[in-house]
């Protein structure tokens, strides 16, 4: 980001200011990555979430998730 904001035109007469030039599509594509990663988390969830769930059953975590998934119990208790 701070390139588009310390970008010169005397260094690179391609830039054409704050509003229209490199800063612009530097923040531009942040949003889209931004937006891209928040649509692909959701869609990854609901889809873990409906082959698997994402909680484990009462039961299970009333025993332990110690005991569940290693076999032994946390803390010696």
């Amino acid at each position: 980001l701070m390139t588009g904001i310390l970008a010169t035109e005397k260094a690179n007469p391609l830039v054409a200011g704050l509003k229209d030039g490199l800063l612009m599509a530097q923040i531009k594509a942040i949003v889209v990555t931004l937006l891209l990663s928040v649509v692909a988390t959701a869609v990854i969830g609901y889809i873990v979430k409906a082959i698997t769930g994402l909680r484990p059953s009462e039961e299970v975590e009333t025993s332990g998730l110690d005991l569940a998934e290693h076999g032994e119990e946390g803390y010696h208790g």
